[in-house]
């Protein structure tokens, strides 16, 4: 179960890559990003095309282009990762404290 939740994570991380890399040098094609990223051809691609469906680029004639979604998820990001990082120490904690009461049970 959690090697799923781990590649979603990668993924996660290779969109807002990609989505770091438009702002920057929007407009941006394909190729480019490949290049500058360091990335397979196909997996930008999907990248793109994930980003465009849920809004935070659009497609132009030059290449992709961040819209104004993607400064607001941008601009968030920090916090909404340390929301993540305390759900899963939580439930780290929770864990750790569950075996502790078998133990001395």
């Amino acid at each position: 179960m959690l090697d799923r939740v781990r590649l979603e994570i990668e993924l996660l991380e290779r969109h807002i890559l990609v989505m770091k890399a438009v702002v920057a040098h929007q407009p941006i094609g394909i190729m480019k990003l490949s290049e500058l990223l360091d990335l397979p051809f196909h997996r930008i691609r999907y990248s793109l095309r994930i980003l465009e469906q849920m809004g935070y680029i659009r497609a132009s004639q030059s290449g992709a282009i961040a819209t104004p979604k993607t400064e607001e998820f941008l601009s968030s990001l920090e916090k909404d990762l340390n929301a993540l990082i305390e759900l899963l120490e939580s439930i780290r904690k929770k864990r750790s404290e569950n075996e502790g009461s078998r133990k001395l049970a």
